[in-house]
């Protein structure tokens, strides 16, 4: 059996004298809000005017993938948490279909992630790193504004930060729609490009910002996070669109985690696909919950 370290810190983040989660400003950030509002309307006023079945499968199938392969799995599991191994090829592919959901590219994926969840893990933290804020306001905030910190923490993205490719990424995130759009168009026309694209990556960006949203409010929880001062909770029904993201309790219970569906009856399409790729030869040294005794020791069961 590999050996690992069960309870890391928060990989990216370095804390620095004086550094807190909790003061700061939340200002409009125009590139963000033009990026998402625009994916918004073309999807609001194009989808019903170019409706056909085959627009519609293109939106599924290529909405399913990039968020089981590129988001769950290439971004999260493996590019921030690190809960299994790959060849670095495989997980540019990932990471890559990653992008494609429209979030971020993926040293900006990472800095968000950590900034949050580190944050979370203190005493107190910003309303916005919380959720805390009602869901129109929260909505605002995640979707078209960005949050500047009094005293930030460090940042140091690791080797993606070292990766040409990565910071190739990064800088052209928004641009990777193309060729796929081009793709899209020469087949399918204008419907597959609205479909495929614009509806695409608006449902994936609102639906995680609203998955995010009620995670930290309201829910079945299985675990406290001691001296935590944001909790999570799971919102069982969003466990298949998100392809066991939606586990979140579990998940801030045990972030290290490959498998975030840990119980049974939880359906966990992200940790299933890893277990393809080990039968396939091409990830190992998964890591679940099983021995994880020093995250366990930061963890207060709750009762039913």
């Amino acid at each position: 059996m590999a050996v690992f370290d069960d309870d890391p810190p928060v990989r990216s983040i370095i804390e620095l004298p004086g550094c807190s989660p909790v003061e700061g400003t939340v200002r409009w950030d125009p590139a963000m809000s033009i990026w998402n509002g625009a994916m918004l309307g073309i999807a609001l006023v194009g989808t019903p005017l170019t409706f056909s079945w085959s627009a519609f499968a293109v939106f599924t199938v290529l909405t399913g993938a990039t968020l089981l392969a590129g988001h769950s799995v290439g971004m999260h599991r493996r590019l921030i948490h690190r809960s299994f191994d790959c060849p670095q090829w495989l997980e540019f592919a990932l990471v890559y279909a990653g992008v494609l959901v429209g979030l971020a590219g993926p040293i900006g994926m990472i800095r968000t992630h950590d900034l949050r969840d580190w944050a979370q893990r203190q005493p107190d933290c910003h309303p916005y790193l919380a959720h805390r804020e009602s869901m129109l306001k929260d909505a605002w905030w995640q979707l078209h504004c960005r949050l500047t910190l009094d005293q930030p923490p460090g940042f140091d993205a690791g080797s993606a930060g070292e990766s040409l490719a990565y910071r190739w990424l990064e800088r052209t995130w928004r641009w990777q729609q193309l060729p796929l759009a081009l793709v899209l168009l020469a087949i399918g026309g204008w419907a597959w490009v609205i479909w495929g694209i614009c509806l695409r990556v608006s449902i994936c960006v609102t639906g995680h910002w609203f998955v995010g949203h009620l995670a930290h409010r309201r829910g079945p929880q299985s675990w406290l996070v001691r001296d935590a001062g944001v909790q999570a909770h799971d919102v069982p029904w969003a466990a298949i669109p998100t392809m066991g993201e939606a586990w979140h309790n579990n998940h801030h219970a045990f972030p290290g985690s490959a498998r975030i569906g840990i119980h049974p009856g939880q359906s966990d399409w992200g940790y299933a696909f890893i277990l393809l790729l080990a039968r396939l030869g091409l990830a190992w040294n998964i890591r679940t919950p099983v021995g994880m005794v020093a995250r366990r020791r930061k963890l207060q069961p709750v009762l039913p």
